[in-house]
């Protein structure tokens, strides 16, 4: 059975918490990603930043405001260990249909992501690897 840590993005793009709304946007933008993992100076994984935290600094900031991440970014961050198997991941995404992607942590500290194109990746090898 794959664990988390045999098929997890291990090079993850983080921000901290202190970290400008706006340049944090940017980095999402121009990364083409649609969240980024939060993580204090110690790595410890301390909330994501989604898209949709992003679209509510439209209603809630202007350009002139120092909002941070820490503003915005969901704090109570669903996570797996990387032990982890891919059928408990799996299982999240399918009752989560919203969640794109999933922090994995090792004592606390993130070590890498799943997405659920990681996901779709493994279903296709199985198929193949029983084909």
């Amino acid at each position: 059975m794959l664990l988390a840590k045999d098929f997890m993005s291990p090079h993850v793009i983080t921000c901290h918490q202190e970290l400008s709304i706006f340049d944090a946007a940017e980095i999402l933008a121009d990364n083409h990603i649609t969240g980024i993992p939060v993580v204090d100076p110690q790595n410890n994984l301390i909330g994501i930043l989604s898209e949709y935290d992003v679209l509510r600094v439209l209603k809630e900031c202007s350009p002139e405001d120092n909002k941070t991440v820490g503003d915005f970014m969901t704090r109570n961050v669903v996570s797996f260990p990387d032990t982890a198997s891919t059928i408990q991941i799996w299982e999240f995404f399918i009752d989560n249909p919203t969640k794109r992607r999933v922090p994995i942590v090792s004592n606390g500290k993130l070590v890498g992501v799943v997405s659920r194109s990681d996901i779709v990746k493994q279903i296709i090898k199985l198929h193949k690897d029983k084909g």
